[in-house]
């Protein structure tokens, strides 16, 4: 049988992959600087809280409704406050799911959507699962990170439709700044884009630039559709209860609701137990986050500490998510020097090239890591990169 062309040609692990799988299949224990799965991190949302509200009344009913159950989109929509309605969500199995289904709408097989990169490499394979190219248009690092408008405006084509924005961005952990977002909005207005904003991590400030843009939601009106995407799996550290939704925020978002509900009908993905769960989860996200974010700002001050024994070696701001980008000198390429950290230190980390980050300088770790192995994971690793 022949697989879609949709699919990759090839399913060959890579070379960083195949030799972690080696090791562990020999029992070698492995520090992992890549966890970003906040249970994998020991950061567990209260067990009974978690059955309880998993276990209440409505969750043995079903009545379906395209869009959610309505009490689980007024506890979003109260979540995110800024004059969101429940009319304007439509909640999804997941994050994964919202970028589905907006493809599916804004987009005709052969469309594409252009990234901004460095980015998570999710965004090819959903598009493409979809019919529809991702294209990326390289950022810019001077001081942190920025969005090149004149460079997104050049790479748009007639068969653009929307432009995706994670903000704060991951792994480079940067936020719009408002003057990014103002230019950005016009330019799609001007140009007929839609704007898909995903904001996973938009709670998760740390080093956060002065003229940040902390959501979108800010903007009350948005001359263009824009598209907020948001879920329980990093809102409240809940991966394992699959509820995402997307917000349409402003007039053109919000004539896009018929035919996004359209899709959803086909699909009515949400569960019951999760929607009926929604509210009684957010009410205790403050307290989840606020445990990630002391994780994150530890494990940030530690590397801190760490990095002033070794000066050829630097980390880049860290505004918002749960990222750190170590930069080091160029000697090797980025995945010859995560290979012999794995090799010969017994460290996993991410190579920069599997975020598209140029240049061969650059290592990904994640801050979510539990704060003792992420201590250790750094003693190993900042001598054999350095």
């Amino acid at each position: 049988m022949r697989a879609s062309s949709r699919l990759p040609a090839h399913l060959e692990t890579n070379a960083l992959t195949t030799a972690l799988r080696t090791l562990r299949r020999d029992g070698v224990e492995i520090l992992d600087l890549t966890v970003s799965n906040p249970i994998s991190a020991g950061l567990l949302f209260p067990a009974e809280t978690l059955r309880k509200a998993l276990g209440s009344e409505g969750v043995s009913d079903y009545a379906p409704d395209p869009q959610g159950y309505l009490a689980a989109r007024d506890a979003v929509a109260c979540w995110h406050g800024r004059g969101v309605a429940h009319d304007d969500i439509a909640l999804t199995a997941s994050t994964s799911e919202a970028y589905a289904w907006l493809f599916k709408l804004l987009c005709d097989p052969g469309d594409e959507v252009l990234v901004p990169s460095p980015s998570y490499p999710l965004f090819e394979w959903l598009a493409r699962l979809e019919g529809v190219s991702a294209r990326p248009v390289p950022s810019y690092f001077h001081e942190r990170w920025h969005l090149d408008l004149s460079a997104l405006e050049t790479s748009i084509q007639g068969s653009t439709r929307a432009v995706v924005i994670v903000n704060p961005n991951n792994p480079t952990g940067h936020f719009l700044s408002r003057t990014e977002w103002h230019g950005l909005t016009e330019l799609c207005a001007r140009k007929g884009l839609a704007l898909i904003v995903d904001e996973v991590f938009a709670d998760y400030v740390l080093e956060p630039a002065e003229d940040h843009l902390p959501t979108a939601l800010e903007d009350p009106e948005p001359p263009c559709p824009v598209f907020v995407l948001s879920g329980l799996s990093k809102i409240a550290a809940l991966p394992q209860v699959k509820l995402g939704w997307i917000i349409a925020h402003g007039a053109p978002a919000r004539e896009c609701l018929a035919p996004l509900s359209f899709i959803a009908d086909q699909y009515l993905s949400v569960s019951a137990s999760a929607q009926a769960a929604a509210a009684d989860l957010l009410e205790h996200a403050k307290t989840m986050q606020a445990r990630i974010r002391e994780r994150l700002s530890t494990n940030l001050s530690h590397c801190d500490e760490a990095l002033k024994a070794h000066p050829h070696l630097s980390r880049l701001p860290v505004e918002g998510g749960w990222t750190l980008l170590l930069r080091r000198p160029a000697v090797d390429s980025d995945e010859t020097c995560a290979l012999r950290l794995l090799q010969e230190g017994h460290v996993l980390v991410h190579p920069g090239h599997f975020f598209d980050l140029p240049g061969d300088r650059y290592l990904v770790l994640s801050l979510l890591v539990e704060e003792s192995r992420f201590r250790i994971g750094l003693g190993r690793a900042l001598p054999r990169v350095d």
